[in-house]
C-alpha cells in the first residue's frame, strides 16, 4: 500500500462503511446523492440516511477520492477519482484477505464450510 493511499483508506475497513459503499457505487459511473443511495440499497441492502451519505461524500471529496461532475441539473453528480479507485481496490483486497482467513478458520473450527 502506498503512503498516499494508506492515509486515504483509513476508515475504509467495514463492508457496510458508507465510504466503501459510495466508492463501489461510483465505480460503475457518476451518480448524484439520491441515485447513490438507491444503488447502494440495491446492491448492498444498506439504507444510508442523508447525514451518513452526504457526510461521507464530503469526506471522500476532501480526501480527493471523488470529485463533482459538471451538471446543468440542480443535482450534483460525483465520480470516483483515480486515487479513489486505488483506495477502493486496496480496501477490497484487504476485505478479501480477511474473508479468506475467516473462511479457512471456520473450516478448521466447524469441519467444512463452503
Amino acid at each position: 500500500m502506498t503512503s498516499e493511499t494508506k492515509k486515504t483508506t483509513a476508515g475504509l475497513r467495514r463492508v457496510n462503511d458508507p465510504p466503501i459503499l459510495i466508492l463501489t457505487s461510483l465505480a460503475s459511473g457518476p451518480k448524484h446523492g439520491h441515485w447513490l443511495a438507491k444503488d447502494i440499497e440495491a446492491f448492498a441492502r444498506v439504507k444510508l440516511g442523508p447525514g451518513a451519505l452526504y457526510g461521507a461524500i464530503t469526506r471522500l471529496e476532501e480526501h480527493g477520492l471523488i470529485e463533482p461532475v459538471y451538471s446543468q441539473d440542480r443535482r450534483r453528480p460525483y465520480r470516483i477519482t483515480e486515487l479513489g479507485a486505488k483506495a477502493l481496490a486496496e480496501a477490497i483486497a484487504e476485505m478479501h484477505q480477511i474473508a479468506k482467513v475467516g473462511k479457512s478458520r471456520l473450516r478448521l473450527a466447524l469441519g467444512s464450510v463452503s
